[in-house]
């Protein structure tokens, strides 16, 4: 049994109740984790503001990066057994879950090396005045870390939190969090004071409700749904308390006739098969020029007919969804499609290993999907690509800004001035041209525009979202 880690030490949930937690490869319970309640909200809290108060804001930037960079070491060194808790916890192929623990290191790398340098400013003024700005932490903030990329998501989160000085209360999904909770306690051997880094689970209705609500906790950081965004921006309002949201996306592939159709294919079917899809970045619409739609369309079907999904222990292109609810979701869809007469191009195989009990679902690729369609709408978080062709650039731009999200888009073209001109109409937090993704860019500010939230993560430019500027004015005659 999991155990809530809290002030350095594993605490059962005040509530006495626990929750099973399920292989997505074969619909099994292997383990429980604690269902805790507001009481274990509150109890990780007041440890939180006791090491801010007492020790942490006493600790210098030099010392909070020699403890981030101890915290990658630990992460490094313990790859495979967080790469194992990953892999059976949301199903992920070995080879993803191993890119995700090297991913979590690299990010508390990178914290590392930024903590000393978040400067403030001097300001030029009247005569008699000396102003400068410097930043400061919010405190104790709180981070609502999704199902489908714990680790990746904990390192950009937290790990920028810390960064810049905050402590840190985290409640991870209710369908995975085994490897957050190691790395708790791999954090307190790297040797971050009690009360640094919490982690408390449950569901999000109890425990991510009483996290939003709570008075001690000075900023949020959640990813998730626009739905639950929503809520957590009105709990928040009611007490001022700011927050970063990244709400997912529909994130278009536009491919232009010019552009490279080898090195289009393989980066456009990584980008809806990883994770079994369940990305907020998917690349989930494809939008082709209409002079090579028919011809890329044969070249992805072939492709995504070779495609093969089972157990995560297989390390195949797919492994499962992470629960059976996400799998009626993706069938819905499908069922939608099919009752429309929306063509099916191809889908990949579901390898007779799988077990009926797992939670499998082939990828596959839509044509003609009608813009406005669900398909080409909503976020399916499953492995299927909605194509539709263009005409023009006009056209294309319309295509791509056609729904409410806005987090990335892919820009395939040979065409200098093309690239820049559809860069800048593309409403897009990251725009990536003749690639998409960047090969996972720890460096590179995350975030989105409209219903894919705001603020961002990733990068350098986190940190200001976790710190607030303070001016002060200095009057000396």
């Amino acid at each position: 049994m999991q155990l809530n880690y809290i002030a350095n030490a594993s605490l059962p949930s005040s509530s006495g109740r626990v929750l099973p937690v399920i292989d997505p490869s074969d619909g099994q319970v292997f383990e429980e984790i604690q269902r805790s309640n507001a009481a274990d909200i509150d109890s990780a809290v007041s440890a939180a503001r006791q090491c801010m108060d007492a020790v942490w804001h006493k600790v210098s930037a030099a010392e909070r990066s020699r403890l981030l960079m101890r915290l990658s070491r630990k992460v490094a060194e313990h790859a495979d057994e967080l790469a194992l808790l990953e892999q059976r916890d949301c199903g992920k192929p070995v080879k993803q879950a191993r890119a995700d623990a090297a991913a979590l290191a690299r990010y508390f790398e990178f914290y590392a090396g930024s903590c000393d340098k978040l400067h403030g400013e001097t300001i030029p003024y009247q005569d008699g005045y000396s102003v400068l700005t410097w930043r400061e932490p919010h405190g104790v903030t709180g981070h609502i870390i999704p199902w489908n990329y714990p680790m990746q998501i904990f390192g950009r989160s937290v790990g920028g939190a810390l960064a810049a000085g905050n402590v840190c209360v985290v409640k991870p999904s209710e369908d995975a969090c085994l490897s957050l909770i190691r790395v708790a306690q791999l954090a307190a051997e790297a040797g971050f004071p009690a009360g640094a880094l919490n982690i408390v689970t449950g569901y999000g209705h109890e425990v991510g409700d009483a996290l939003a609500r709570h008075p001690g906790i000075d900023h949020i950081s959640f990813t998730g749904s626009p739905k639950v965004g929503t809520l957590i921006q009105q709990v928040a309002a009611e007490r001022h308390c700011p927050v970063t949201l990244e709400l997912g996306g529909k994130s278009p592939q536009i491919v232009f006739a010019d552009a490279d159709l080898d090195a289009v294919l393989p980066t456009v079917i990584n980008a809806i098969v990883q994770n079994a899809g369940q990305t907020c970045s998917a690349g989930s619409r494809l939008l082709v020029e209409h002079a090579i739609y028919e011809p890329l369309l044969e070249r992805l079907g072939d492709a995504f007919a070779q495609l093969r999904v089972g157990p995560a222990a297989m390390d195949l292109d797919l492994g499962p969804l992470i629960r059976q609810s996400q799998q009626q979701r993706v069938w819905d869809f499908l069922s939608d499609a099919q009752v429309e007469g929306i063509p099916m191009v191809a889908q990949g195989q579901i390898v007779d290993e799988a077990p009926d009990a797992g939670f499998y679902q082939a990828p596959t690729l839509l044509r003609d999907v009608p813009v406005m369609h669900r398909l080409a709408q909503e976020e399916v978080f499953g492995p299927v690509l909605a194509a539709m062709a263009f005409r023009d650039e006009d056209e294309a731009v319309s295509l791509a800004n056609a729904t409410r999200f806005g987090l990335v888009a892919g820009i395939w073209t040979r065409d200098g001035a093309r690239q820049f001109r559809i860069a800048k109409r593309v409403k897009s937090g990251q725009v990536f041209i003749n690639n998409y993704g960047a090969g996972g860019g720890v460096e590179l500010p995350f975030g989105g525009v409209k219903s894919s939230g705001y603020g961002r993560e990733k990068g350098f430019e986190a940190l200001y979202g976790f710190t607030t500027l303070k001016t002060v004015a200095i009057r000396h005659g």
